[in-house]
């Protein structure tokens, strides 16, 4: 089984410094380094990821698609575009130059709006992004939720994935709004999920798989085994657990299903939303 990681992260202590981390993340600044990933992957026989943005840089983009041509393992890349430049379409003309950009994010959970995404100037962007055959990740909090419908039928022609099961509150089991939400997402075709970020939406302390369970199940429920993708989020993970943990935890979660179906959320999904080789 080709196991594919569907969302990490890299950054430098400048880098994710600049970016704003609330106090709690404190440990998370410091240098994230390809070097230090490879060893915690290949011990858990994880062969390739896709390296999500982090910063809102062109910087970053190019940072990270230079990483991924260094490290022949980072199939892919999720950068950051200006979605709301009016030249945007000409950015993304020149970043379709980079076989291994794949799509694009920006961190909406980030926005004083929780509507930002539906705004003209957004939506015109992402129109440029799906017109370059370019996918995008939805990184959204229960704040944001109601809007993601609206998204898809605005833009409906752009790959859409939403990132962390769109992180509700695991600590404290916020459970039914989510998978109400979830029911009217999944009825968007081509709408895919990650199993992606739990951990850190868990009591960081005490969680066990099972806590992540009821959500990885009802996500393959309502999704299906072929819109569902594994993700480390790794660094950020670690303030609640390491590479390995995410994984095996996740492993638990699937253990009803089959080798065909682990293999689909393990990695062939990921690499069919994403195109990478």
């Amino acid at each position: 089984m080709r196991i594919t990681d569907a969302h990490q992260h890299f950054w430098t202590t400048e880098s994710i410094v600049e970016l704003g981390l609330p106090p709690e993340y404190s440990l998370l600044a410091r240098d994230f380094e390809p070097a230090e990933l490879k060893p915690q992957m290949d011990e858990v026989g994880v062969q390739q990821t896709v390296l999500v943005q982090v910063n809102f840089s062109l910087k970053n983009t190019y940072d990270f698609l230079e990483i991924a041509r260094a490290n022949d393992w980072v199939g892919g890349v999720v950068g950051w575009v200006d979605l709301v430049d009016p030249k945007v379409g000409d950015t993304l003309d020149d970043l379709q130059t980079y076989p291994k950009l794949k799509g694009v994010r920006h961190q909406w959970e980030m926005e004083p709006d929780p509507a930002w995404i539906l705004r003209d100037d957004v939506l015109r962007g992402l129109r440029e992004v799906a017109k370059r055959g370019f996918t995008f990740d939805l990184v959204a909090k229960p704040y944001n939720w109601q809007y993601i419908s609206q998204v898809a039928e605005a833009v409906p022609d752009l790959p859409l994935v939403i990132d962390h099961i769109a992180k509700p509150q695991i600590r404290v089991k916020q459970f039914d709004d989510w998978a109400t939400a979830m029911t009217r997402w999944a009825q968007i075709p081509r709408m895919m999920i990650k199993v992606s970020g739990m951990i850190t939406e868990a009591d960081w302390r005490h969680w066990k798989p099972a806590d992540l369970k009821p959500y990885v199940e009802k996500a393959i429920e309502l999704f299906g085994v072929d819109r569902v993708m594994y993700g480390s989020d790794w660094p950020v993970c670690t303030v609640a657990g390491s590479y390995a943990q995410v994984f095996e935890a996740l492993l638990k979660c699937l253990a009803s299903l089959t080798e065909a179906e682990k293999a689909k959320v393990l990695g062939e999904n990921a690499r069919g939303f994403y195109g990478l080789d």
